[in-house]
């Protein structure tokens, strides 16, 4: 089954980790090229594309589904909290829009199904 493509939401969304990736990147290089850091944006994009919530979907650190992996979790926070303040002057639009929709409301998680074979 073919995967939905990005609306128009989350195709700002990776745009926006791409900008924060690579402003980060230029100021912290890795030791082992920009291997990692193109991975850690590949990782990123495929976990915005397989969000649950899909267009509606709430910032990551607000959501009830943790889909990162725990080190991946914590390295694009990092790199978040680097990048934030500095996408202010060099990304004012996008940076304000990110911004905006850290205060979107979090949807309903649906219950998962009970067995009614029972």
């Amino acid at each position: 089954m073919a995967r939905k493509p990005p609306g128009k939401h989350r195709r700002r969304e990776i745009r926006t980790v791409g900008l924060m990736i690579d402003l980060y990147q230029k100021h912290h290089p890795a030791a082992d090229g920009d291997d990692k850091y193109r991975r850690l944006f590949d990782y990123a994009v495929n976990r915005l594309e397989r969000c649950y919530f899909g267009e509606e979907k709430p910032a990551c650190k607000h959501c009830p589904i943790h889909c990162y992996q725990p080190a991946r979790r914590e390295e694009i926070k990092a790199i978040m909290r680097w990048s934030g303040p500095r996408m202010l002057l060099r990304h004012p639009i996008l940076a304000i829009r990110h911004l905006i929709d850290n205060h979107r409301p979090v949807p309903d998680y649906p219950a998962p199904k009970t067995d009614a074979r029972k």
